[in-house]
């Protein structure tokens, strides 16, 4: 009973903490939306579509919470292959952004990446001793360790802009997010592949 009652607690404070860490990407999507599509800014769009793909992971994770592992390793699956699509259409954006050419907004650039970087501390920090969860849980912490390292790079662009009057750190810093995100999603999917045929093993054995 008093298991029941310790698993029942641990699931609500992982419900409790993927709704506040929901709640924060949720609204810095919008933010870095609007700002990456006023500044021009290939950056601020990548890392806003990271942070719509952090909103995802973080709900289906959501979902996933106190459910059997089977639904957990789905869940991680479709994680996996929403942050890939949106990794290879940032890269297809920034294709783009180099063919019709474009100087962003470093001051925007700048401001709004700094808010995304408390943000992603933020989230960082509450997710921390969560980290060794399940895999759900897992895959937010990883997401906003990474988000974090593309914060400052998205800050030590909009300085390069300012500094050269090029646009091309902003779509180098672009694409690096991109294939932190498709980097990701392979990690995620590999380790749900693994989970997937050890859960095999399991059923197998038990048979």
């Amino acid at each position: 009973m008093a298991g029941c009652c310790e698993m029942d607690a641990k699931q609500d404070r992982q419900r409790r903490l993927l709704w506040m860490v929901l709640i924060l990407n949720g609204g810095m999507f919008v933010v870095e939306l609007i700002a990456g599509l006023i500044a021009q800014s290939t950056g601020l769009l990548a890392d806003s579509l990271d942070m719509l793909a952090d909103a995802a992971v973080y709900a289906i994770s959501l979902y996933a919470v106190g459910r059997a592992a089977s639904v957990k390793i789905t869940a991680a699956q479709v994680n996996g292959i929403f942050q890939l699509t949106l990794g290879i259409g940032v890269l297809i954006e920034i294709g783009r952004r180099i063919w019709l050419g474009s100087t962003p907004d470093e001051g925007v650039m700048m401001s709004v990446a700094l808010a995304a970087l408390l943000v992603n501390i933020t989230c960082f920090v509450v997710l921390y001793s969560q980290r060794q969860g399940d895999i759900n849980i897992r895959a937010a912490w990883i997401c906003s360790r990474n988000d974090m390292l593309a914060n400052v790079g998205v800050i030590a662009a909009a300085a390069l802009v300012s500094w050269s009057g090029e646009a091309w750190p902003d779509w180098v810093i672009g694409g690096v997010i991109a294939l932190l995100v498709i980097h990701s999603s392979i990690g995620i999917l590999r380790e749900a592949r693994q989970g997937k045929m050890h859960s095999c093993a399991d059923t197998a054995c038990s048979n």
